[in-house]
């Protein structure tokens, strides 16, 4: 049980973990990315603005025939003095217009190339570039990206022209941000996975020493409490002897019988708990069926009825005494409180596990009532209102004996039946 604790206290931490480092690493990715587009975009926007097909800018601050071109705040004024920058205009002077590779291809109105500026690179020959700038002229689009490339396309007065910019090294570099991000965030997850491990048994500690505590005391205080209970037995038979029998005899004796069977329910819940039973390949079958028999007369003294369906052959590892016990809490716990006349049990071989299920009419359990049935002492309010020896511990021993066999067991209520399913690992071969 505390062993499934550490682990889901770990798999919360890396899970959660793992979800914040995935955000957070797309966050920073499509921020990057859409910033990176949006200066494209701008820079672009501005060499558009600026590209005449007799003078193209060039990325090293000349135009193609080989005059400077001139900076936004060297323009003259038209009064012998200069005009300052405009906001928003970078000029093309400045480094990152400097370090983007842009292309222009202009197209005439029948769409024959009239013009075709590559960026003075080796990047993209005049071949490859066409066959990039083609489909975009004929699609029709006004903006867009292909490829690394992101491209404007802008009608003028007797041709069309088609400008990119490259964005292969922004495209490069944000790559291996992300990379590097995902090595360290990966080894961090690593280092934390570890301190989650130490803090899950650190937190478990104190828990599973508490639990190793109360079964002790279960185990310790039935055998303390089997001496007074025989004590008492053999005292009210002395006085039954000299005095007769007496009313205030019978409630002692019923109280005391009471008070063994609880006892016994203890030390049987405290062995189950241990799992420190022996184990032996068994029939689970036969076993079953052995079960059957002693409550299908019981059933009948009270006018009900055990309909069973067991398949045969169905061996699992075991320990012969607690499975015997599980068997019989199941059929009493149904015989007893059943509101109909048939009890079902069946056994099925379900892939790799006996699966033993049994059925009975009943008054409505809630779901709150669900959740609490195997817990130690814990009865329906029906049930308390009953005599015998029913304390609240038999699904309690049930569910131990189920643990303790690498099982599961679970509870049900459905279409006024309540329903008790048990699975076992069969034995491998």
């Amino acid at each position: 049980m505390f062993n499934k604790t550490r682990l889901n206290i770990v798999f919360t931490v890396v899970f959660s973990l793992l979800i914040l480092m995935a955000v957070t690493l797309g966050t920073i990715y499509i921020s990057n990315r859409i910033a990176l587009q949006r200066d494209n975009e701008e820079m672009l926007k501005t060499y558009v603005q600026r590209y005449t097909l007799d003078e193209q800018p060039g990325e090293d601050g000349e135009k193609p025939d080989g005059k400077p071109d001139i900076k936004p705040d060297d323009r003259p004024d038209g009064q012998g003095g200069k005009q300052g920058p405009r906001d928003g205009d970078p000029g093309r002077n400045e480094p990152r217009f400097q370090l983007s590779t842009f292309y222009a291809v202009a197209y005439s109105d029948n769409g024959e190339v009239i013009k075709i500026y590559n960026g003075n690179s080796a990047l993209q020959s005049e071949e490859s570039l066409l066959q990039i700038t083609d489909p975009i002229f004929k699609s029709g689009k006004t903006a867009g990206r292909t490829g690394n490339m992101t491209y404007s396309v802008e009608q003028r007065d007797g041709y069309t022209l088609v400008a990119m910019i490259d964005g292969t090294i922004n495209d490069s570099n944000q790559s291996l941000l992300f990379k590097q991000m995902l090595i360290i965030g990966s080894a961090a997850l690593i280092i934390l996975v570890v301190i989650s491990i130490f803090t899950a048994r650190r937190i478990v500690k104190p828990l599973e020493e508490n639990d190793r505590r109360q079964k002790r005391f279960v185990s310790d205080a039935g055998h303390e409490l089997k001496t007074p209970i025989a004590v008492i037995s053999a005292n009210s038979e002395l006085l039954r002897r000299d005095t007769g029998d007496s009313e205030w005899l019978d409630n002692i004796d019923y109280e005391n019988g009471r008070m063994s069977d609880l006892v016994k329910q203890l030390l049987m819940l405290s062995k189950a708990e241990n799992g420190d039973l022996p184990k032996e390949s068994l029939d689970f079958s036969k076993l079953t069926s052995g079960e059957v028999l002693p409550f299908e007369s019981l059933a009948y003294e009270k006018g009900k009825q055990i309909n069973s369906d067991i398949e045969n052959g169905i061996n699992i590892k075991g320990n012969t005494s607690q499975l015997r016990q599980l068997v019989s809490i199941l059929l009493d716990n149904a015989v007893s409180h059943t509101t109909g006349e048939t009890v079902e049990l069946t056994l099925k071989l379900q892939r790799h596990s006996a699966v033993l299920t049994v059925t009975n009419d009943a008054a409505e359990i809630n779901s709150d009532q669900l959740s609490h049935l195997f817990e130690r002492f814990y009865r329906t309010d029906e049930s308390r209102n009953e005599s015998g020896s029913h304390y609240g511990l038999g699904l309690s021993i049930a569910k131990a004996v189920v643990d303790a066999h690498g099982g599961h067991i679970t509870a049900a209520y459905k279409d006024g039946k309540a329903i008790f399913t048990v699975s076992v690992p069969t034995e491998k071969n």
